[in-house]
């Protein structure tokens, strides 16, 4: 007896079907907005390295050879024992597990990560640095980071660094007669010393200690995040490689990303490939015991314009068309109160505690917090509307979050 070849090709249909409805029981349906809102997370969707006009070094590869040997060099410190690395471990994702960051002495917030930027126009949880090289020079005269001052880091740039400096920045003046310990800091000594010196050799310290930071700025622009299993699930989506994605995520996995991009909200502050939108939120974090009152936003915003080191300061390299972030920022109103910055979710999991100041021990009172969106510390304007997730949907989007994790890409 003949069978018709339609007869053979539907069986064979059929015996493919279920063999794929076999290997991916549990394949997520996805609309073309939902696969958008992926797509737009994907890391093959970050665009290239921008070049930071205020830094004309940042790419210069000796500038990051030279910037990273001063990120681990803890002779830049009061004590000799600090050094950017001490707060950023590299082992660590570039940070260190603290709730408040240790240095000479301690903060009154957490480090935040390193990884990816570079692509972000504010620095630090209230922005109050407007690019990676004002940023690295803001610790290094903190009394409770470094703890150190301009003139002793300039004899260590003279003392151990001179000919890589010069053969970047060009011929150092002459240190030699300068104070030992001189700068416009808290320490009353080295204040005096400071202000007693001319205005010249003031300036003369102060463009070595700029080119530290944009040496520095140099080596920190090519710390980056690497692909995670997240990457992985949402290339094989665009792909269509169903065998791939079920190998990527379990069924909560992918029910945790749905509810990522969808009713859970995250992706209002958590968007782009780095997993934020490198603005200011205030979402009623509960205040740090024991520390003083933390306004954030309120005010980081008039210390970046006033900063000495910011995009339209002399010490910049831009023009000041190309510091437009700088010039049209919103500097004040009450909006700003409480206000902190995103930082990436990228290796979350690994980063606890959590919030400016290690308020939250584990994700799971994070996802507490902004399920049930509390009234916020002394009647702050709170972004948060309660979003009534089960128990079991929060174990969801936890589970998503650790596919987040992955390695960081930065210089050997």
């Amino acid at each position: 007896m003949k069978i018709s070849r339609t007869v053979i090709t539907l069986a064979v249909l059929l015996i493919i079907g279920v063999a794929a409805y076999t290997l991916w029981p549990h394949a997520p349906q996805w609309t073309a907005d939902e696969t958008a809102a992926i797509r737009a997370l994907w890391l093959g969707n970050l665009p290239p390295l921008p070049p930071d006009p205020s830094n004309q070094y940042g790419d210069d590869p000796r500038a990051a050879a030279l910037g990273q040997k001063l990120f681990f060099d803890t002779r830049f410190s009061a004590n000799g024992q600090v050094s950017c690395g001490t707060c950023h471990i590299p082992e660590l994702g570039f940070q260190d597990g603290l709730p408040l960051a240790q240095g000479v002495g301690t903060t009154t917030r957490r480090t935040m990560p390193i990884a990816g930027t570079a692509y972000s126009p504010w620095l630090f949880w209230d922005g109050r640095k407007d690019s990676q090289w004002a940023q690295a020079l803001g610790p290094m005269e903190s009394p409770v980071e470094h703890g150190g001052n301009r003139t002793y880091y300039a004899h260590l740039i003279d003392e151990y660094y001179r000919a890589e400096y010069e053969a970047i920045f060009g011929p150092m003046p002459d240190v030699s007669r300068l104070p030992r310990n001189a700068g416009p800091v808290a320490d009353l000594e080295a204040k005096t010393a400071w202000e007693a010196m001319t205005a010249e050799d003031r300036e003369n310290v102060t463009r070595i200690y700029a080119n530290m930071g944009k040496a520095i700025a140099a080596y920190e622009r090519l710390i980056l995040p690497g692909p995670s299993r997240f990457d992985t699930y949402a290339q094989a989506l665009m792909e269509g490689e169903a065998a791939t994605m079920q190998a990527a995520f379990t069924p909560d996995e992918a029910a945790g990303l749905r509810l990522f991009i969808g009713e859970a909200q995250c992706v209002k502050c958590h968007n782009g490939p780095l997993f934020t939108n490198n603005d200011f939120h205030n979402t009623g974090v509960p205040a740090a015991a024991g520390l003083p009152e933390d306004t954030g936003r309120t005010q980081g915003a008039p210390q970046v314009l006033a900063d000495e080191f910011n995009c339209l300061s002399p010490y910049s390299d831009a023009a000041e068309n190309e510091c437009a972030e700088l010039k049209f920022m919103v500097a004040e109103g009450h909006e700003l109160l409480g206000q902190f910055k995103p930082p990436s979710l990228r290796n979350v999991i690994a980063r606890a505690p959590y919030m400016h100041a290690g308020q939250f021990t584990t994700l799971e009172e994070v996802l507490a917090h902004y399920n049930t969106a509390p009234a916020t510390p002394d009647g702050h304007h709170n972004e948060l509307q309660p979003l009534h997730l089960s128990e079991a949907e929060i174990k969801q989007i936890i589970a998503f979050l650790k596919t987040l994790s992955g390695p960081v890409v930065a210089p050997p």
